[in-house]
């Protein structure tokens, strides 16, 4: 084990409710709780959608030939395999998405965007960039971007590998 690896397990372990390097998680879970709420919240009124349908329908248009299975879907928009089931059949009811045989091994399910869906997509983009720029960006340092995604990158990389090793220091450095 390395010296940070190791300085770095015994100060998680030290970790006490009132610790102030807690800080910055609890102003993460705040601001995502808020500005996730405030997103779905435009799209439901402005667009009769939520927001893990149009998550949904925004991983199909950039997946190749607008088609995911559906284990992939739910990795892309973090639901689990019933709730993305029950998110493709809304979807699919209303005309938005169609499922369809597996066509590289036949064995599972893809859900495809239908032209309506894309459509609709496009139309709801509009709210929710209008909303990314208003509870993000406008609220965001232009200089604290880069950091923000250098950060919240490294914790995502470091939970979908399962690696509770990887640091900040080691992120920096193979950027």
């Amino acid at each position: 084990m390395t010296e940070t690896t190791t300085s770095r397990s015994e100060a998680i372990e030290r970790l006490k409710a009132r610790d102030p390097r807690l800080g910055p998680w609890q102003a993460f879970l705040t601001a995502h709780a808020l500005v996730t709420r405030r997103l779905d919240d435009d799209l439901r009124s402005e667009q009769g959608m939520t927001l893990a349908e149009y998550a949904a329908l925004l991983q199909l248009a950039n997946a190749p030939g607008r088609r995911l299975r559906m284990n992939q879907l739910a990795d892309g928009i973090i639901l689990s395999r019933s709730g993305v089931t029950r998110l493709i059949d809304r979807l699919e009811a209303e005309g938005l998405v169609a499922r369809s045989q597996c066509t590289s091994d036949g064995r599972g399910a893809e859900a495809v965007l239908t032209e309506l869906g894309y459509g609709r997509l496009r139309q709801a983009s509009r709210t929710h960039l209008r909303g990314i720029k208003a509870y993000f960006l406008d609220q965001v340092a232009e200089d604290d971007l880069v950091a923000i995604e250098r950060s919240c990158g490294a914790v995502g990389r470091g939970v979908r590998t399962g690696d509770r090793r990887t640091t900040a220091t080691e992120d920096r450095r193979s950027a």
